[in-house]
């Protein structure tokens, strides 16, 4: 087949869609599939044909900078819609209706039902403001959800969200995720860190974040309930607060104010050295208090191999890690958050016990089984 993905934003930008759309990519690339992006400004990949139609400008909605389409040349996507004739287009939903939906539009008007359209719906809202506005966006694209063919959603909350909000009925198929590249990519340091003396006795525990340095992103919370921590706990660990964003400012000025010796900062962390980071982490923390549809990050960091994954209980991330309490917290809630982490740091039992139910679960979301989901999608 020949297939086009489309998104609204950059294809060079580091966030969850354009890892969804490149990790997807790969896969039906190795598939035998030819795979294009049709998406805004973009730089040329070696590893996927990128097509470049529109241009951006900046904005803040559901906790994030996201930039959206101006008005796209309806030409211009007519004019490569005609010379490339795709088979399948694969819009990431909520779309903007100066790009994507003009993608929908002009496909449907050359090529009739020889074209299958499937959507695949990605967001979350996090607060009432995004949320109306998505329900606003619904309405609006209303007419052009009639010319899809399928529907997809990344969980099951993404996909009760899309019914609400744009009327669509979405099956549930998970964000795709390289397990086995992550796992090969950490082993290294996952085999260190197993192989080091006594976690918490005769070495530190390492507990790490990485994400963007963002309100809903949680670091500060997590900052809070370090501090709560008792001294004899927090002289077992050593933590390492990756990432950057405008609150590294607020993050420091915390870590300082609560006499926090043993947190440090390292900044960006390069997609290349993400495993590692995960793998060499005794207890890998992603807070994040809501606005999160899945959670990719808790995927990437199981599969690198860290010893345990603890998250925010929002319903994105819930969606992957599950309700257990052990592993999922109202990181709003300083001290549920900081006893949460002070079981996770003594007993050691547990977590073996969790790592070993988080390897095995993660597989689900592993791209060769995802991939073939949406292949079935498509051809319907």
């Amino acid at each position: 087949m020949k297939i086009a993905l489309v998104l609204d934003d950059s294809i060079d930008r580091p966030d969850g869609v354009q890892q969804y759309v490149l990790t997807l990519a790969g896969y039906l690339t190795r598939a035998g599939h030819d795979v294009h992006v049709l998406c805004s400004t973009a730089s040329p990949r070696p590893d996927v044909t990128v097509h470049s139609l529109a241009r951006n400008v900046g904005v803040t909605f559901n906790g994030n900078g996201l930039r959206i389409p101006l008005p796209t040349s309806r030409r211009a996507i007519r004019a490569v819609l005609a010379r490339e004739r795709y088979d399948v287009i694969h819009v990431q939903t909520p779309h903007s209706p100066l790009f994507a939906a003009r993608v929908v539009d002009e496909a449907r008007a050359l090529f009739g039902d020889a074209v299958r359209i499937v959507g695949t719906f990605h967001i979350l809202p996090d607060g009432r403001v995004s949320s109306w506005g998505t329900h606003v966006l619904g309405r609006v694209l209303r007419r052009n959800l009639r010319r899809f063919d399928a529907f997809l959603a990344v969980s099951a909350p993404a996909a009760s969200f899309a019914a609400s909000a744009f009327g669509i009925s979405a099956r549930v198929v998970p964000c795709p995720v390289d397990v086995a590249g992550f796992a090969a990519a950490g082993s290294g340091a996952a085999e260190a860190r197993s192989e080091a003396a006594v976690p918490g006795v005769d070495r530190p525990l390492v507990v790490a974040f990485l994400g963007r340095l963002v309100e809903r992103k949680g670091v500060l919370e997590l900052v809070r309930a370090l501090a709560e921590l008792p001294d004899e706990v927090q002289d077992l660990i050593e933590v390492r607060l990756g990432g950057r964003g405008p609150l590294l400012g607020e993050v420091e000025a915390a870590v300082e104010a609560n006499g926090l010796e043993r947190v440090a900062l390292p900044g960006f962390v390069a997609e290349e050295d993400k495993a590692a980071f995960y793998a060499s982490a005794d207890i890998a923390v992603f807070p994040a208090t809501g606005g999160e549809s899945f959670g990719i990050v808790l995927v990437e960091a199981m599969a690198s191999g860290a010893g345990v994954v603890l998250a925010g209980a929002n319903p994105g991330y819930l969606s992957v890690i599950g309700s257990r309490p052990e592993v999922s917290v109202d990181a709003r809630d300083t001290e549920a958050f900081a006893d949460a982490l002070e079981r996770l740091v003594l007993d050691a039992d547990l977590r073996a016990e969790l790592h070993a139910a988080q390897a095995a679960g993660v597989l689900r979301f592993d791209v060769e089984t995802v991939g073939a989901q949406v292949v079935e999608a498509y051809r319907g």
